[in-house]
């Protein structure tokens, strides 16, 4: 059974268990690393609980001719909306724990085995709170900001005077042309650029590129940090490839004067 928003009466068992304001007898769970635990406290954030959102979606057909370098709008839309949906139940999560805010996200697809065109969606990390509940690190609307950045990069972002807004993504599924029987003999044995081929990741790559850039826009975020460009062709043909671009956006904290970032310091190790 699952309520209205998806998630399954076991999660919301699972939350309510956790430690948290209200409920001190609690636990928290985390994927932290000893060392992102120790610099997200640090930071003055406790972790309340893991954040998780699973999607299982099945996805549509859409036909491109040979000769065609074209965006599959139908593969496209269904990748988006299915990490789209993934993600919302994991940010859910995170408010019925009461968290301000999810870090160290990881997304990942599977693709499963009873069917081709089934694959599954999973978002997860861990919800923090503030320690001494600053309600200024909240996302867009007032919902917890999410955020694929580790516990160490997390600590850092806050001391040069920004904070995580939101993890923004842009998809982009492209179907490229396949080159003719001419062309490919004309150029067997020669050093020479496959224009066609060039030309359509680069405009795939972008198109992705262009719509996180949009997502971050549109949340009101000054810009983007760890920005990752993935392939990847999920059992489509060989000539279907989708591009998935996926970063956090953020923002100025409000109020809050940078502390000095110290100059880096050459560490030299002494293992061979």
């Amino acid at each position: 059974m699952a309520d209205e928003t998806g998630i399954p009466e076991h999660a919301l068992t699972r939350l309510a268990g956790l430690r948290r304001q209200g409920h001190p007898g609690g636990v928290f769970t985390s994927d932290f690393s000893v060392n992102e635990f120790l610099l997200v406290r640090k930071a003055g954030f406790e972790p309340v609980g893991l954040c998780v959102g699973s999607c299982i979606y099945h996805l549509g057909f859409q036909f491109a001719g040979w000769t065609s370098s074209v965006e599959l709008d139908v593969l496209s839309t269904a990748m988006y909306e299915a990490r789209a949906l993934a993600m919302e139940r994991m940010r859910q999560e995170a408010a019925n724990m009461g968290a301000d805010g999810i870090v160290g996200v990881r997304l990942t697809v599977k693709r499963l085995e009873w069917d081709t065109k089934v694959l599954e969606f999973v978002a997860i990390g861990t919800g923090i709170v503030h320690a001494k509940g600053h309600q200024g690190f909240k996302g867009p609307g007032g919902a917890p900001f999410t955020s694929a950045l580790s516990g160490q990069d997390f600590w850092t972002l806050l001391q040069a005077g920004y904070r995580p807004l939101e993890m923004v993504m842009g998809s982009c599924v492209y179907h490229v042309a396949r080159r003719g029987p001419i062309s490919s003999l004309g150029s067997i044995g020669q050093n020479v650029e496959l224009t066609n081929f060039s030309v359509a990741l680069y405009e795939a790559r972008e198109i992705a590129m262009e719509r996180m850039q949009l997502e971050a826009t549109q949340a009101g975020a000054e810009g983007v940090v760890g920005a990752d460009l993935h392939e990847g062709s999920h059992g489509w043909s060989s000539h279907v490839i989708e591009f998935f671009a996926i970063g956090t956006a953020v923002l100025p904290i409000a109020g809050h004067a940078p502390t000095e970032i110290p100059d880096p310091t050459l560490v030299l190790s002494v293992n061979a």
